[in-house]
């Protein structure tokens, strides 16, 4: 597939927003997703050339609260390994999917991902004490990590914040520690999920790269921006792009018959 360099102008600063978004409090799919879509890529080539840029992106943050002391290495090391059945898994399943079918579920998909991400700020802005970690929390976090790991292979959007949330919520896990383990499974679902797309011919990898040099800029100033406590900045912005991913899907269904 050939690309243009008016694509670029469209697709980097977004992918970059994402990045910054990403490494706040996840979610960044649901920007650099649309991005690729926005810009006119067919849905398979923009999930695919999207996981490249996020896996760059994601590398940046893992190492940043790997550093900081934010992952507990035995609960990630458990959910990295469940990531990596479900993700391959829901990857192989979107390639069988036509285009046209992904939009369709996007209208459904779309508003219930920015009534579910508006309802649950309160997770993400709450603060917690430490809590032991039990074979409870391994059981949800291995739970978490195929059902979501799976989901983010499917299709992508909002895997991360999903699994942050639940990772909160139900895991109850300190916001710090479900944002560090949640990165150390989803550069897992990321990279699996690009090989999958890679060996299909389903990425256009100059694109990919370029892109992820911008996500890795986004996620770089992300990391550092959620040491300071700005999770909750990124509520609006994945709104508004969720918005016009929206509209650009309806006009793209339209334009079927």
């Amino acid at each position: 597939m050939e690309w243009q360099l008016t694509q670029l102008l469209i697709i980097c600063p977004l992918i970059f927003i994402a990045g910054l978004i990403d490494a706040i409090g996840g979610g960044g799919g649901l920007i650099s997703l649309p991005a690729f879509m926005i810009a006119g890529f067919p849905v398979h080539y923009a999930i695919g050339t999207n996981k490249v840029s996020s896996a760059m992106g994601t590398s940046i943050a893992l190492t940043r609260y790997l550093r900081d002391g934010f992952i507990n290495l035995k609960l990630a090391l458990c959910g990295v390994i469940f990531a990596m059945i479900g993700s391959p898994l829901g990857t192989k399943t979107a390639l069988l999917i036509n285009e046209n079918v992904f939009k369709f579920l996007m209208l459904f998909i779309l508003p219930l991902t920015g009534v579910y991400i508006f309802k649950s700020k309160k997770i993400l802005r709450e603060k917690r004490e430490a809590q032991a970690v039990t074979t409870q929390t391994y059981i949800v976090c291995s739970l978490v990590a195929f059902f979501l790991g799976f989901y983010d292979g499917l299709y992508g959007p909002g895997a991360g914040t999903f699994m942050l949330i639940s990772l909160a919520g139900v895991a109850r896990l300190r916001v710090q520690e479900a944002n560090g383990v949640t990165k150390a499974i989803n550069f897992v679902t990321n990279f699996s999920a690009m090989v999958v797309y890679l060996l299909n011919g389903k990425v256009i990898l100059s694109v990919g790269i370029i892109a992820g040099v911008f996500c890795i800029a986004g996620n770089y100033i992300g990391a550092k921006f959620f040491e300071r406590g700005g999770a909750r900045a990124m509520f609006p912005v994945i709104l508004v792009v969720l918005g016009l991913f929206f509209i650009r899907v309806i006009y793209d269904l339209i334009l079927l018959f």
